[in-house]
């Protein structure tokens, strides 16, 4: 019994370790918001270029999904700013910094990547080294985020594999690609997050 009690008190306090370290600055709500952009701009890419060839196409290509990227980041960085101003204590504005400092490489990655295949016009390789990326970007924030995420993650990174190695080079770049992971991943992650609140604020209650 004594020991079934000891074994319990450890699986509380490792728990409770785990609730501490978790950041509580990401918003489940700016990452449903952010995956229903893409969506919306999966959609508006069906209408113009819903397999960019030409030249034109791939520009509007280019001009559909960077300014969902723009969105996206506006909305999630603009609500961890807000939680960051209005919400965080000493240790929370030290996680923030850990989580920026988490997410640094693979963001500078992805934009390094990105350039360089848009210069050398290799833009049906950008959704796999989006996916890739973003999936990498998950997997170093994993300790900052619910349990969920990682599986996530890990589906974002293996979707970036298949994508970059596709022989069909012109699948990559169809209307669907994009909405699928990042419309769809952004909603579960979105989810997880939400959940993952309501459940914290019980078990403390």
């Amino acid at each position: 019994m004594e020991v079934e009690r000891a074994l319990a008190d450890l699986a509380e306090v490792r728990d409770r370790l785990a609730s501490v370290q978790e950041f509580r600055g990401y918003s489940g709500a700016a990452a449903a918001v952010s995956g229903a952009i893409a969506i919306a701009a999966g959609v508006v890419q069906a209408f113009i270029a819903p397999a960019p060839r030409t030249a034109l196409e791939i520009r509007d290509y280019l001009w559909i999904w960077f300014g969902c990227l723009a969105a996206a980041l506006i909305i999630n960085y603009g609500a961890l700013f807000v939680w960051y101003l209005y919400n965080a204590g000493r240790h929370e504005r030290s996680q923030t910094r850990s989580a920026g400092i988490a997410i640094l490489p693979a963001l500078v990655l992805g934009a390094a990547f990105s350039t360089a295949v848009i210069g050398h016009n290799l833009v049906g390789l950008l959704p796999g080294i989006w996916y890739a990326t973003y999936g990498i970007g998950l997997f170093a924030s994993r300790a900052m985020l619910p349990k969920g995420v990682i599986g996530v993650g890990i589906l974002f990174g293996l979707a970036g594999v298949a994508l970059i190695l596709s022989p069909n080079e012109a699948l990559p770049l169809r209307w669907w690609v994009m909405p699928l992971g990042f419309g769809v991943g952004q909603m579960v992650i979105g989810y997880l997050l939400t959940q993952d609140r309501k459940a914290e604020s019980v078990s403390w209650h």
